[in-house]
């Protein structure tokens, strides 16, 4: 059974996104685990120097099973809501982790084979992890699974056309076969972009000529970005209601780099799904 893993740090604008990864989860026909990663003593400016008593990590992980079992319930009662009783009702599992976030992610991705991992961003409150700091860059850095990124505030509508932003590379090809099977559970048009620069025309032609022969979805599209960069291009097709979900393929010496898909994330007024190189298995 497909698994949606969706980190949560019980700011506002986690559980939106825990909404949003519900709706996704009750189309692709998922299921849905919660988690919560308590990371004290590494934040601690004298954890060298200080033990962190046992007593106080396990007050803490009760408190964050509280919550998970509070934020469960808020997800099951928006099924109630929806009157989707009688469709797919996702199992929804959670649990708590002691260490370094980006670290605790991983291993349940491995362990419980996770298919896609949902997380919000610019949360405010204290505990707030997912503000773009160091974990959520370390996490697009170093994810080798797929993240789709959730702005603040951004409520779920029906995704009908999913933008990929594309920079002609062959293994994009694999990436959107496997992005189809995801699209498909919406009956949602893929929208191929690439900032066009006049000496690449020959190349853009190829890369949909391939898309064509190799790709088994009728309900794809192409579009060229006329901009003076990339950045620019695609911040123009997020503001302006072209697409719904903003898909992306992270690598490390190209222009989808690190700082590229960081300074994305924080702009994209749209999901910002990031996958990595190569992908080529998705919520199938």
């Amino acid at each position: 059974m497909k698994t949606i893993l969706v980190p949560t740090d019980f700011s506002p604008s986690a559980n939106n996104a825990a909404k949003y990864a519900l709706k996704i989860a009750q189309k692709v026909k998922a299921n849905i685990k919660l988690c919560n990663t308590i990371k004290v003593p590494g934040e601690s400016v004298l954890a060298a120097q200080v033990a962190w008593p046992l007593e106080d990590i396990e007050h803490l992980k009760d408190g964050s099973a509280v919550e998970l079992i509070y934020l469960k319930e808020v997800l099951i009662q928006q099924i109630d809501i929806d009157n989707e009783s009688s469709g797919f009702r996702p199992q929804i599992q959670h649990s708590t982790g002691v260490g370094n976030v980006t670290d605790y992610i991983r291993d349940i991705v491995y362990d419980d084979h996770i298919n896609l991992v949902v997380m919000g961003m610019s949360g405010t409150n204290m505990f707030s992890r997912f503000v773009l700091g160091s974990n959520s860059r370390d996490l697009i850095k170093k994810a080798d699974f797929p993240l789709l990124l959730i702005p603040k505030n951004h409520i779920y509508s029906p995704i009908k056309k999913i933008g990929f932003a594309t920079d002609l590379s062959e293994t994009d090809i694999d990436v959107l076969h496997s992005l189809a099977n995801f699209a498909r559970c919406f009956n949602a048009e893929i929208l191929i972009s690439h900032v066009l620069h006049t000496s690449e025309q020959k190349q853009v032609d190829a890369f949909l000529s391939d898309v064509t022969c190799k790709v088994d979805y009728p309900k794809i599209y192409y579009r060229s970005l006329q901009s003076d960069g990339v950045n620019d291009g695609l911040q123009w097709l997020t503001e302006n209601g072209q697409v719904d979900v903003l898909v992306m393929v992270h690598r490390s010496h190209n222009l989808f780099d690190n700082s590229f898909t960081q300074k994305l994330a924080v702009k994209s007024k749209v999901p910002l799904m990031v996958l990595p190189d190569a992908f080529d298995k998705f919520l199938m």
